[in-house]
C-alpha cells in the first residue's frame, strides 16, 4: 500500500514537473520572443516580416500545438514507465 502512494506521488511529481516545463516554454516563446526580445528579433527576416512579429503572430500558436503532442507522447511514455499505459 505504501508502495502504491509512493508511486503515485512520484508520477504526479513527474506529470507537474513536465507540466511546468511546457508552460516555461510556451511563456518564453509566446511572452519573450514576441514582446520581450521582438526589438533584437527585428532584424531576423521571416516570411517578408521579422521573427519577432512572426512569433507574435504565428510562432507562439505553432509552438503550443507542438507543445501539446510532445505532452500527449512524454505523458504517453510516463504511464508506461509507471504501469498505467493503454
Amino acid at each position: 500500500m505504501a508502495d502504491d502512494k509512493s508511486n503515485a506521488a512520484e508520477y504526479w511529481k513527474a506529470n507537474v514537473r513536465l507540466i511546468f516545463g511546457c508552460l516555461a516554454v510556451w511563456a518564453f516563446v509566446s511572452y519573450g520572443c514576441a514582446i520581450l526580445f521582438r526589438p533584437l528579433l527585428a532584424g531576423i527576416p521571416v516570411g517578408g516580416t521579422d521573427l519577432g512579429f512572426w512569433f507574435a503572430q504565428q510562432g507562439s500558436i505553432l509552438t503550443f500545438i507542438a507543445l501539446i503532442f510532445f505532452y500527449s507522447w512524454k505523458m504517453n511514455k510516463l504511464d508506461q514507465k509507471f504501469g498505467l499505459g493503454e
